[in-house]
């Protein structure tokens, strides 16, 4: 077998040496930003299965784990592997919390898994995992573990890991890949303290566990920047990864704030005319990344409101399923699908993407086998949905050219044009987070942001933010916004459950044509109001009813989540009696979704006795509105 077999970029020496590697190696990467690590991955994933190397065996794709962070990155690398693969074709890339909910499925099939949060799941599998859990049933104990990213591997991920190598030390192998310059999530742990133990605690583990077989590699040539400017943060990776002094953390932000900050490399601000319609025309991809979610709903509304057509990317565990899959299932009585009634079906639907339906087709019949020879069997279809346990390989790709990101959600992607805010300097970001501050991070997600880019890296202007203040002491308490006087109240940051789920979408019996609107003139990006039925609140800690209007049309209506939230907005203090916005204004669409619901709702709306229906998902920063004020200002 050659190199340049299909269409495969031949690979370089250091990529050799890790493809080359035995199935039982031990096998810790460092690779650099752009440093062709997934087309590497392909390669070692085709080696394993037998396609080329000196391994002593071929592995079967069922022993085969590979785990990513991120949906987008498991997608790119399942895209990769069908282009430039040959014999890794039936390896499948999942993320964390994928894996962890099929392990948790096997183990206690009767567990409400659906409904527990991220952490608790990796928790309950890891758990799963040291009582057996991959040694019944039909589960395979994995023979090799492939992860990327392995330098953020934090808390609940990194003792999953740790658990699943330990356990099976004496006859699974693994290839992990990772670059410590490009570890960015420490921020997901709260104490400062517990954070910086974390940070590099996955690697020391492994240099621990494995002192005199663990086979350390580089990849060091950079594939990704075409011109100089893409590249000129590059050089500093080598210091990043041995940071960890905060003065010299401080020294290498601002010498990669300058770099970026290159006059020759300014844009006029986004909401500038000029900015803007460069975007509007642009046929390239493009990312603009943001340092923090606040940043990054701002940026999106400036965008929105200047035309430009974008995606808000969202956060890596917000796992919608597509509005298709109820249309589906609401179009058949039947109980199974043939392949071909399945093809004839998604024709008449007529999805926003064009999918590969063969691979859809697969993915699906996988989750959801029928009895019947080559069948899909739509109950089980509707239960993974119910369940949480539809298929991430069946999601919806992102095909929107321009994206805003967070610089932590675009971790591991890259775009054409890369547009990054102009970060503040050490001393603004000592006076806006002060004990809290974390230079070394601060640093590396810089780095992270300026490489990105394939051919053009640009700085813009930060917008100017809001006041954005955080309800209650909790972590989770909504994010709304106010002034620096305790009881101003003017919005309230949009989340991804605002949206009732438990009934269909449809005021007084027309959900059947609420559904048929919603798949005929809603689309993602589209504004939309919430605006209050009356005054009554619907409980004693949660607000009055909102209607969901999009161009004057009712498609939904506020979740419980959402009442009890604005309510813990508005409550301003004990005594204080909480007023309710006539209206919030400037929400968008994300996406339409399917969700799950039960029988007797469904049927009751005229939607078939399956439970499933379409509802739409809102993001954004809305604004309060009373009736009478078409200037959208509190009274």
């Amino acid at each position: 077998m050659t190199d340049a077999y299909l269409d495969s970029p031949s690979l370089t020496d250091e990529q050799r040496a890790v493809v080359d590697q035995p199935w039982d190696a031990r096998v810790l990467v460092t690779a650099g930003a752009g440093a062709g690590k997934t087309h590497t991955l392909v390669r070692r994933l085709d080696a394993l299965c037998g396609g080329e190397s000196a391994t002593d065996e071929a592995l079967r794709a069922a022993e085969i784990l590979v785990l990513t962070f991120s949906r987008a990155a498991a997608r790119e690398l399942r895209e990769r592997i069908a282009r430039h693969g040959e014999r890794a074709r039936r390896v499948r890339a999942r993320t964390f919390d994928a894996w962890a909910y099929e392990v948790l499925l096997g183990a206690h099939p009767d567990g409400e898994w659906g409904s527990v949060g991220f952490d608790e799941r990796i928790a309950a599998a890891t758990r799963a995992i040291e009582k057996g859990a991959l040694e019944t049933g039909d589960a395979v104990p994995p023979a090799h573990v492939v992860i990327d990213e392995v330098q953020d591997l934090l808390a609940g991920r990194r003792e999953l890991v740790e658990t699943l190598l330990d356990r099976y030390q004496d006859s699974c192998g693994f290839t992990v890949v990772g670059d410590a310059a490009q570890c960015v999530y420490g921020f997901q742990i709260q104490d400062p303290g517990e954070r910086v133990d974390e940070t590099g605690r996955f690697l020391d583990w492994l240099r621990g566990s494995y002192p005199d077989d663990l086979v350390e590699l580089s990849l060091t040539r950079n594939f990704r920047a075409a011109t100089p400017e893409a590249g000129v943060a590059l050089a500093h990776g080598p210091r990043l990864r041995q940071l960890t002094d905060p003065d010299e953390a401080g020294t290498l932000y601002e010498e990669l704030r300058d770099l970026l900050l290159d006059p020759a490399n300014g844009a006029a601000a986004l909401d500038d005319e000029l900015t803007a319609g460069s975007l509007r025309e642009l046929t390239d991809t493009c990312a603009v990344l943001t340092r923090d979610n606040q940043e990054a709903l701002v940026v999106s509304g400036l965008l929105h409101a200047h035309g430009v057509d974008h995606r808000l990317r969202r956060p890596l565990e917000e796992r919608p399923v597509p509005y298709w899959v109820a249309e589906l299932l609401r179009r058949t009585e039947a109980g199974s699908l043939t392949e071909d009634r399945f093809r004839a079906l998604l024709a008449e639907i007529g999805l926003p993407h064009e999918p590969d339906l063969d691979v859809l087709w697969t993915v699906l019949r996988r989750t959801a086998r029928g009895a019947g020879r080559g069948t899909l069997d739509l109950g089980r279809l509707r239960d993974a949905v119910a369940g949480g346990r539809f298929p991430d390989e069946a999601a919806d790709p992102e095909t929107a050219r321009i994206v805003v990101s967070t610089v932590h959600r675009a971790k591991g992607l890259e775009f054409d044009r890369v547009i990054v805010l102009a970060p503040p300097t050490v001393a603004e970001l000592h006076r806006r987070h002060k004990e809290e501050l974390d230079l070394p991070a601060e640093a590396r997600a810089l780095y992270v942001a300026m490489t990105r880019a394939r051919h053009d890296l640009y700085h813009v202007p930060a917008p100017e933010l809001p006041h954005f203040r955080k309800a209650g002491h909790r972590p989770g308490g909504r994010r709304f916004l106010g002034s620096w006087r305790s009881y101003d109240r003017y919005g309230i940051v949009a989340s991804a459950e605002d949206v009732c789920r438990d009934d269909p979408p449809g005021h007084e019996g027309d959900a059947v044509a609420v559904q048929t609107y919603l798949t005929d003139r809603v689309r993602s990006g589209h504004e939309v109001v919430l605006r209050k039925r009356h005054d009554i609140p619907m409980g004693e800690e949660q607000s009055p009813p909102y209607a969901l209007l999009h161009e004057g049309h009712e498609i939904g209506e506020a979740s419980r989540r959402f009442r009890e939230d604005l309510f813990q907005v508005q409550k301003v203090n004990r005594t204080w009696e909480p007023w309710w916005p006539d209206e919030i204004h400037e929400l968008r669409i994300d996406t339409l979704e399917t969700v799950a619901g039960s029988t007797a709702a469904g049927a009751n709306a005229g939607l078939g006795d399956r439970g499933v229906w379409i509802a739409p998902r809102i993001n954004g920063v809305g604004r309060y509105r009373r009736a009478d004020d078409n200037e959208g200002q509190r009274a």
